[in-house]
């Protein structure tokens, strides 16, 4: 027989997601799972405190991470759930840190040190977005050079186009390559605002273009996108054996 009160005080001691930004949580979250109902979120405490950095991967292999008002979980300052259930509970109000899915959390985060290679106007990030979607709906009604394409060949050649291209000036460096893969992150996801946002007196807005490492980054207004650089392999055969 459940005592009167019990399940009061089974919520009550649940651990806490710990997160106070809900409107700025939701809206992330809300976005991921569009793209991904299935998708794991990480959750970090983001240097000063009062802030929390969620992070996520997107299908086309971007980190994302968007920085919201709150403290880390209770008992977990680093943890990792699933997306939906967690927006679940920020929908209907409630304070409890979903089940604990760290092992699904399989990939690096960039260093917390990054530096600053360029600063790129919002509205121009925008253009390059508008101008990808529409070169795949054109290839995908007429195909390339007059032949059929796969979906998915279209997609996969887009995203890896170098979108932009800045040679760093101090200190100089070799050039550093932001994909489409990081332009559609960070639309997709919000971190611009809207389009429409971007025209009058918020025209101004730019996107800092960062590197950490193998790590390029863009820092919108309201998130960031990243991307690891493909590690180069050598391959060595294995020295022949006579058969037998």
């Amino acid at each position: 027989m459940t005592r009167p009160g019990a399940a009061e005080s089974d919520r009550a001691a649940a651990p806490g997601h710990g997160l106070t930004g809900v409107a700025d949580a939701g809206a992330f979250l809300a976005r991921l799972v569009r793209l991904d109902p299935a998708t794991p979120v990480r959750l970090r405490p983001a240097g000063a405190t009062g802030r929390v950095a969620l992070w996520a991967r997107l299908p086309w292999q971007v980190l994302v991470a968007r920085t919201v008002a709150g403290g880390p979980a209770d008992g977990a300052p680093d943890v990792t759930v699933s997306a939906a259930e967690l927006l679940a509970e920020l929908e209907r109000g409630g304070a409890a840190l979903p089940q604990r899915r760290d092992a699904e959390w399989r990939w690096p985060l960039p260093p917390a040190r990054s530096r600053p290679v360029e600063a790129l106007p919002a509205v121009e990030l925008w253009r390059i977005a508008d101008a990808a979607a529409g070169t795949l709906r054109t290839a995908s009604e007429q195909g390339v050079a007059g032949r059929a394409v796969g979906q998915r060949v279209l997609r996969d050649a887009l995203l890896d186009h170098v979108a932009v291209l800045v040679t760093p000036d101090d200190p100089p460096g070799p050039p550093v390559e932001v994909s489409q893969r990081l332009v559609q992150g960070l639309v997709r996801m919000g971190f611009l605002g809207s389009a429409d946002g971007l025209s009058g007196t918020s025209g101004a807005a730019t996107v800092q273009v960062r590197v950490a490492g193998r790590w390029v980054g863009l820092v919108g207004p309201y998130g960031a996108a990243w991307l690891q650089k493909a590690t180069e392999l050598a391959v060595t055969p294995l020295a022949a054996r006579p058969n037998g």
